[in-house]
């Protein structure tokens, strides 16, 4: 349900900025703000906070939320273990005890009770309230929250309460451009620069696609498992299929005509 990573790690993850989302996200940790990354799936969002935690060599606690996430879940239970009842932080309490950065993704599909434990922690207060337990946990300085979503994708019903958003400083996300998409794909998969092109070139052609019921284009994580695949050997056709047609349609006939896109964007000149 959920991970840390160590900000021991000598290395900062890849990322390549877009605009102006670093200096936001360092300005934001600076004066103790809490984050709202909003934008498609597979943009960067993910990596883009682990590359932050990184730079700012703080550990980070990512959740995965869910329908069936609780607030226990986040902040904490009680276990037995040996006979006795001992309290066990959430990841939630864990980074606000630590000072770690903790990113809740896609934080509307968590229960709307849920959501509510993060507004004293997303105001002034830094506060976080464990009512099993009776104690107010004041967050250190170095705790930032982080949550992201996907607009574009949630229903009316699975969207941020006003109450919740306007408590975050939200930075928007989008897919790169595309010399930027070509210079992600070769450093994350090691394509060469006419593999990556040809990539690009093929998710410019489907995101323009508008006739074809798709609850998603095709994002830069896609291309990078295409490209992937055809360094390990497989052909390029074989490689789009798997890792991008078949991944965004089981609709036999939209996926014909995403097949024929393939073929056009991979056509030789």
């Amino acid at each position: 349900m959920y991970r840390t990573e160590s900000a021991a790690t000598p290395t900062i993850p890849f990322y390549a900025e877009q605009g102006d989302e670093v200096r936001l996200f360092e300005h934001a940790y600076r004066q103790q703000l809490p984050a709202l990354l909003k934008g498609p799936t597979g943009c960067g969002k993910t990596r883009f906070v682990e590359h932050m935690a990184a730079r700012l060599g703080r550990p980070l606690i990512t959740v995965s939320c869910h329908d069936d996430l609780t607030a226990a879940d986040l902040v904490g239970r009680y276990l037995i273990g040996d006979g006795n009842t001992v309290w066990n932080d959430g990841p939630l309490a864990r980074a606000v005890r630590t000072g770690a950065i903790c990113y809740l993704d896609e934080v509307v599909e968590a229960r709307k009770d849920t959501t509510v434990v993060l507004h004293p922690l997303a105001d002034d207060r830094r506060q976080l309230p464990i009512e099993r337990t009776g104690e107010l946990l004041q967050a250190s300085p170095e705790f930032m929250l982080v949550v992201s979503y996907n607009p574009g994708y949630q229903n009316l019903l699975k969207n941020l309460k006003p109450s919740t958003r306007q408590r975050f400083v939200a930075l928007v996300f989008d897919y790169p451009a595309p010399e930027i998409e070509r210079r992600i794909i070769v450093a994350e998969s090691g394509a060469d620069e006419k593999l990556a092109t040809r990539l690009v070139k093929l998710a410019s052609a489907l995101r323009r696609l508008t006739d074809q019921d798709l609850e998603e284009t095709v994002s830069t994580r896609l291309l990078v498992v295409a490209a992937r695949l055809v360094v390990s050997g497989l052909p390029e056709l074989i490689a789009a299929r798997a890792a991008i047609v078949d991944a965004l349609t089981d609709d036999a006939d939209t996926a014909e005509a995403l097949n024929e896109v393939v073929l056009a964007a991979f056509a030789e000149d």
